[in-house]
């Protein structure tokens, strides 16, 4: 969120400006055990210093409407020292940072408060101009009150435009609208402003991340810094339960907290009063602790909405109709569904099972022996009472977690063998095995995965796919292959950690899915898969090579797949569905890759501008909501279970209704029920 992030590096650069030798001793640290510990270390050279000078420019300004491009060109002197001075444990340049910076910030506050006063006139033949690029820092110092003035022109427009699909009702009511909307996000703009320059003095320690971060992003995209708190934050971030509010919270493209997910059966759901995309303007507690969003730390608001410290919470929103709100919540335990495991029964034809994995979740505290790969084998249990016939196995938008859950969940698959090889920085192979003869399920297999099934997720499909276990469909996945360890600066004293990329791993057959993934024996299409960012978008990616490896494994023979995989691609070139889904996916790419033409800042013309794409979200809604040809129903232990329990029923009616709606796990069922009528 760069409203926010912006304080957090003044407060930062701060920090360098007072301590500047404290904090080169942490970068010295980190450099070591990066030099040390990292799989493919680079030097402290010129590369590193453009990486990180480029970085942080383009988050203090990323929207080139701050800095001139004289004070640019002031701090661009530095582009090719950083490294120099990180060498010879010399922060001081930084105080230069600062100085600009402050400058800056104080310009852009005068100017804010300056056309705040003056009225906006809507039919002048200004427009804007967009690109999926950052323009060059070519500001000149006498048009920075006209670039502030288009630019909230463009907002108030397309706040207004946001309100209504009716261009005449918003018309009519323009000068209403105008007045409010201009008042608040004027307010919202030097309320942030404000918020920077009365705290760039206070020294927090978290708020050195996102310097310290773009010295490890530079090795590699997965490397970072953690500060003690950061890191405990970082390990209990895959617990399965948690007091609750009952919303999951995002960033909407004017970076402003919205709400993304109302929980079934929380709070948040109780008061019929939330919906997606709500805006959240301010959080309040009991004890008179208010935030207002645009110009508080992401860590203040963070800490009333997710702390369980905080229990009663008062959320300000505003609806899309522009009404604001106020909704008191209070907190309840609530089982993090989103990271657990779970299972249904899909049917049509015969009974498959079907397992959804959110997470390759552990207990990573070691106070008890569950973890993700024992809640598969429970659901499996389960299941197999239920006579299933087939398994689904369900690892879409699984974002990865603890690779020991991969190599004892691929073991529950295959009898005995090599899973996957570990390689460090001295080339050294590991050879990850499964011990453990036997299987926990021996029947046919359907593994769904996505563009956002990564890490862990792609080690357990690789497995899969290597033995022939099972069939994979969907979309290409992530293209993650490296694996990752906490490491403290200092043993003695461990306040500050790294998560080092320490090791790549690579298929059983020398093969690596780093960058290009794991790619599945049935392509489907899938709703905005070409624009979701891959390991590949990130500048720093490790290269996709090819090892030599002693790894011997006996993989199943391929029974009756090119059948399935022939029966399955006849059936998606015929599905209208799919063929919507596709037709649908080409307008994305448009919108998100051809360029925007720039837009007049007359309202019309703004309005058309927002209300283009409004065809395309229908028909995106219409497929996302479309009921499939099967059945959902729970497992005869889970019917029992549930009479008990109020809450988790909610959840599962809510997770019965999508799957319903999923395409995708309709073609699995339907491949398992190839395999069975082929194989009778």
């Amino acid at each position: 969120m760069k409203k926010i992030s912006l304080s957090f590096l003044l407060t930062t650069f701060s920090l360098f400006g007072q301590n500047d030798a404290k904090t080169c001793e942490i970068v010295s640290k980190i450099n070591t055990l990066l030099q040390r510990e990292h799989y493919q270390p680079k030097p402290v050279d010129d590369s590193l210093s453009v990486f990180v000078f480029d970085s942080f420019m383009d988050a203090l300004d990323s929207n080139r409407n701050l800095f001139t491009q004289i004070e640019y060109q002031k701090l661009r002197q530095h582009r090719l020292q950083l490294d120099n001075y990180i060498l010879q444990n010399n922060c001081s340049f930084m105080n230069e940072f600062v100085s600009v910076y402050n400058l800056a910030l104080i310009r852009k506050k005068k100017v804010l408060e300056k056309i705040q006063k003056e009225p906006f006139d809507y039919t002048t033949k200004d427009s804007v101009r967009f690109s999926k690029k950052n323009f060059p820092f070519d500001l000149v110092a006498t048009d920075l009150e006209h670039i502030w003035k288009k630019r909230i022109k463009y907002d108030i427009l397309e706040d207004i435009s946001k309100l209504s699909t009716n261009l005449d009702s918003l018309t009519q009511n323009f000068a209403t609208l105008e007045k409010t909307t201009k008042a608040r996000l004027f307010d919202a703009n030097l309320c942030q402003v404000n918020s920077i320059l009365e705290t760039k003095n206070r020294i927090d320690d978290d708020l050195q991340n996102t310097i310290l971060n773009l010295f490890c992003t530079y090795f590699d995209p997965h490397s970072n810094y953690f500060s003690l708190a950061a890191k405990s934050s970082f390990m209990s971030g895959l617990s399965t339960s948690t007091l609750s509010l009952g919303l999951n919270v995002s960033f909407n493209e004017k970076e402003e907290i919205i709400i993304a997910k109302i929980v079934p059966g929380g709070p948040a759901a109780k008061t019929n009063k939330f919906d997606k995309e709500d805006v959240i303007l301010k959080v309040s507690n009991t004890k008179g602790i208010e935030y207002t969003v645009s110009c508080s730390s992401i860590e203040r608001i963070g800490e009333l909405i997710f702390s369980d410290s905080q229990t009663e919470i008062e959320l300000t929103i505003q609806k899309k109709n522009g009404a604001i709100l106020k909704v008191f919540l209070q907190k309840q335990l609530m089982k993090a569904n989103d990271n657990a495991v779970y299972s249904f029964i899909a049917e049509k034809e015969a009974k498959i099972g079907y397992i959804n994995i959110p997470s390759f979740y552990s207990n990573f505290e070691g106070n008890t022996v569950q973890g993700c790969a024992d809640d598969v084998a429970k659901e499996i249990v389960k299941l197999q009472k239920d006579n299933i016939k087939g398994l689904v196995i369900d690892l879409q938008n699984n974002g990865g977690g603890s690779i020991e859950e991969a190599i004892k969940l691929a073991g529950m698959f295959i009898d005995i063998g090599p899973v996957s090889v570990l390689v460090d920085s001295k080339a050294n192979q590991t050879i990850l095995k499964d011990y453990n003869r036997g299987s926990v399920y021996m029947g046919p297999i359907v593994l769904l995965i996505n563009g956002n099934s990564a890490s862990a997720s792609e080690f357990f499909a690789a497995a899969i796919q290597d033995y022939n276990r099972g069939i994979i469909i969907g979309s290409t996945s992530l293209g993650k292959a490296t694996m990752q360890s906490i490491l403290p600066l200092d043993e003695q004293n461990q306040q500050d950690f790294v998560k080092i990329t320490i090791e790549k791993f690579y298929r059983i057959t020398g093969e690596s899915h780093q960058i290009k993934g794991i790619i599945p024996d049935i392509s489907l299409p899938v709703l905005f898969d070409s624009v979701i960012p891959r390991e590949i978008s990130y500048k720093t990616s490790f290269k996709n090579d090819v090892i030599k490896t002693k790894a011997r494994f006996n993989p199943l023979p391929k029974t009756h797949f090119s059948e399935l995989i022939h029966l399955s691609n006849s059936r998606i070139k015929t599905a209208t569905l799919f063929d919507e889904i596709s037709i649908a996916n080409d307008q994305i790419n448009a919108l998100y890759n051809n360029p925007k033409k720039p837009t007049r800042l007359v309202f019309k013309d703004v309005f058309n501008d927002v209300h283009q794409i409004d065809s395309l979200w229908k028909k995106v809604k219409k497929i996302v909501d479309s009921q499939r040809n099967f059945t959902i129903s729970n497992t005869s232990y889970d019917l029992e279970k549930l009479k008990f329990d109020a809450f988790q029923q909610d959840i599962n009616t809510f997770k019965i209704q999508n799957l319903k709606n999923s395409p995708y796990l309709e073609e699995a069922v339907a491949i398992l029920n190839d395999y069975i009528r082929i194989t009778k």
